[in-house]
């Protein structure tokens, strides 16, 4: 699929609302994580957090303060959208992989197997959301490629989300040129905001 460069006409302050929404729902209190549900819940709903606010807050900085207009042309939208479940496939890996190790290392957790079951998991639940067949697949295929390097011991403190950083300005919808003068930036506001993920996870869980 061909990407659409982005101009000052593309996004509409419907679209931000799910920026916006995610960007705030940071803030509202948690409660402990005390069951593996509770961890996958946390995952899903932190991955896509991480993903919408990226990717929208980098697309609205992109664009400045016209944002508001409405979405008219086809193929952006279809690229936003590509964009968002790809990043969002690699958010899940990093995240899922980060917490389980963080478990092991931190409180000797050893049913390292229910990491790929909460995994796939959410996976066939975001069928529902229409998630892309494709994506899935191929996230699941990197998912067990990841599996079979991973240092579990390890893994939560050596730059464990990197992927999906180098994913949002892989897939990002913005011209070519301008993504090499924001890489840095780009990059660094992913870690930013898992670092908040990071800090809430620690407050969060209960064994």
């Amino acid at each position: 699929m061909a990407k659409y460069k982005l101009t000052w006409k593309d996004l509409s302050w419907n679209d931000f609302k799910i920026y916006l929404f995610a960007l705030f729902k940071a803030f509202i209190p948690k409660k402990n994580l005390s069951s593996l549900d509770d961890l996958e819940d946390f995952i899903q709903s932190k991955s896509a957090w991480v993903t919408q606010v990226t990717l929208y807050g980098y697309l609205k900085t992109r664009m400045g303060t016209r944002y508001v207009l409405h979405f008219e042309n086809d193929i952006f939208m279809k690229s936003v959208n590509l964009a968002k479940w790809n990043i969002y496939a690699v958010a899940l890996q990093d995240l899922t992989l980060f917490t389980f190790s963080y478990l092991r290392s931190n409180f000797n957790y050893q049913d390292i197997n229910k990491a790929k079951e909460i995994f796939l998991k959410i996976l066939d639940d975001e069928t529902t959301n229409k998630m892309p067949l494709d994506i899935i697949e191929e996230a699941k295929k990197n998912f067990d490629e990841r599996l079979q390097k991973i240092n579990w011991d390890i893994y939560f403190k050596d730059l464990p989300f990197n992927p999906s950083a180098l994913s949002l300005y892989k897939w990002a919808p913005i011209a070519e040129e301008l993504k090499t003068l924001d890489r840095k930036i780009v990059l660094n506001s992913v870690i930013l905001k898992w670092d908040i993920v990071k800090k809430e996870f620690e407050e969060r869980i209960k064994i």
